[in-house]
């Protein structure tokens, strides 16, 4: 996967979807790359050129002048969202080029969208992607009350949509739907963690057959059980301590100047993979087959971890 490439951005307007959640249009200085359906970009929280990344979901197709996303303003999150929400229109950002981790499958004659709250974002380019071709999706949207759901006029307009507003009692029951899925359907699925697990539960044969497919975001919520280990950077001899609760990318970001690049954060995409020269990682990432993972030379540092006192990474 190419290094991701930064751009500066302008905040052109803002709009209120739903409560907690705006969608931000922004303006490149540059032409931005064009994308499909399912990619996301980086957003420098705070601005800055070497602070955290944020990701989200592009909404609009890539014809348009401006990049769209939608941010919800979390409790619980790094400081990027409630950053975000404070922005108002000139205001100056640091945006990387488009990624895409969860594309459509272009062989596939059926799709299945399983969405839960802010979970929406990436489906809104994908029906707009398909109905444009003539096809048809199917979507399953899940949102804790009417006044925290996204986009729900927009989706009106898809006549396969149904809504699981849980204020009303609704629920979306996951193993029934999976079970329904015909053999040449993908399943994509998108939302919080307590959906993607019933999702993983329900569709591993799906996931076996290579039918499934996620988008996760959100930091791995293991990681605040963790014990404390070491690594030690081979190339400059330095050791840091990753502590509980803390992954090795951010130990490694916030205690040295070796350079990594990520993306998904999740395991899913890669990016972050580095040469494990010794010890044993604890491999939670979902890239590197269980041939790789046993090979135990090399590791995700977005999401793995030490199975051993030490690991000594090539950096």
């Amino acid at each position: 996967m190419p290094a991701t490439e930064w751009l500066h951005a302008t905040l052109g307007e803002t709009q209120p979807l739903a409560d907690g959640i705006c969608q931000l249009s922004l303006l490149p200085d540059t032409p931005y790359p064009p994308y499909a359906s399912g990619s996301h970009l980086l957003v420098r929280v705070g601005g800055q050129a070497d602070g955290p990344t944020n990701a989200y979901s592009l909404l609009g197709g890539s014809a348009r002048n401006d990049v769209r996303i939608a941010v919800q303003r979390a409790e619980a999150s790094r400081g990027g969202s409630h950053w975000l929400h404070t922005l108002r229109p000139g205001d100056r950002l640091c945006i990387s080029t488009p990624a895409n981790l969860f594309p459509l499958e272009p062989n596939a004659s059926g799709h299945m969208f399983i969405a839960g709250g802010i979970g929406i974002t990436p489906f809104i380019a994908h029906l707009a992607a398909l109905d444009a071709t003539g096809q048809r999706a199917r979507l399953h949207y899940a949102y804790r009350s009417a006044s925290k759901a996204a986009f729900v006029a927009e989706l009106s307009g898809y006549a396969d949509t149904q809504c699981y507003d849980a204020g009303r009692g609704q629920r979306m029951d996951i193993r029934a739907l999976l079970q329904g899925v015909d053999a040449h359907t993908h399943v994509y699925a998108c939302g919080p963690q307590r959906l993607l697990d019933d999702v993983e539960l329900h569709g591993a044969d799906l996931r076996a057959a290579g039918r499934l497919h996620i988008e996760q975001f959100s930091p791995p919520a293991h990681l605040a059980t963790d014990d404390s280990f070491t690594i030690q950077l081979a190339r400059s001899g330095q050791r840091l301590t990753v502590a509980a609760g803390e992954s090795i990318l951010d130990a490694v970001r916030r205690q040295s100047t070796a350079k990594v690049e990520s993306l998904c954060r999740e395991g899913y995409c890669g990016t972050c993979e580095t040469r494990l020269l010794s010890g044993q990682a604890a491999h939670r990432d979902q890239y590197l087959s269980d041939q790789e993972k046993q090979a135990q030379d090399r590791i995700m540092l977005c999401v793995s971890r030490a199975a051993c006192s030490q690991l000594v990474l090539d950096l």
